[in-house]
């Protein structure tokens, strides 16, 4: 992260139109960079790309005039739920349209099921991390900016204001509570 930025952020809750302007850039930057990292595995003919991603992320940053940052690390853990969110709400309309959109359904019991695609994928994610943030919310955390914003561990105990140590460890306590719940929901 740049100097500027982490310059700028205490400008923003003053106000000041020269820093804002400053911290607007380089904030987009930064959301186009933890985007573009975040959509670099997708498949050939995505619906999703990293400038629709970053924009909508952007509105939901930067139009609430009655939001501000503390510091570069709260604005980077809001960009991370600001992703998820726009994550989920592409893959739920993409269902929804998939589902027929309100056109017959067609039973199929006895008919060969394919797998689940990426799309079913993420929301079960969602589901597990909705439910596992019910019991340790700051688990939440950690996966929304492990998997949803790809940071680092080290990125992600600077953003959260953690040790190293206890990043790592809740992330593999994150992980495995979300396989045994994936897996517990397959066998239902």
């Amino acid at each position: 992260m740049s100097r500027a930025i982490r310059k700028a952020v205490p400008d923003q809750a003053q106000r000041d139109q020269s820093c804002r302007h400053k911290l607007s850039a380089e904030a987009y930057d930064l959301l186009r960079a933890i985007a573009s990292r975040q959509l670099r595995g997708q498949r050939p003919g995505a619906t999703l790309n990293t400038t629709l991603v970053v924009h909508e992320a952007w509105m939901k940053l930067s139009y609430d005039e009655n939001r501000q940052f503390v510091d570069e690390d709260h604005f980077l853990a809001t960009a991370s739920r600001a992703m998820r969110q726009i994550l989920v709400d592409h893959v739920r309309r993409k269902l929804a349209e998939k589902r027929g959109a309100g056109a017959v359904h067609v039973p199929i019991e006895g008919q060969q099921v394919a797998e689940p695609d990426a799309e079913v994928q993420l929301m079960d994610v969602e589901a597990a991390l909705v439910r596992l943030a019910q019991h340790a919310p700051e688990l939440e955390q950690i996966v929304e900016c492990r998997f949803f914003a790809g940071y680092t561990v080290n990125e992600t105990a600077r953003i959260l204001g953690r040790p190293v140590r206890s990043v790592e460890r809740d992330w593999s306590r994150a992980k495995t509570y979300l396989a045994a719940y994936l897996k517990s929901e397959a066998n239902n």
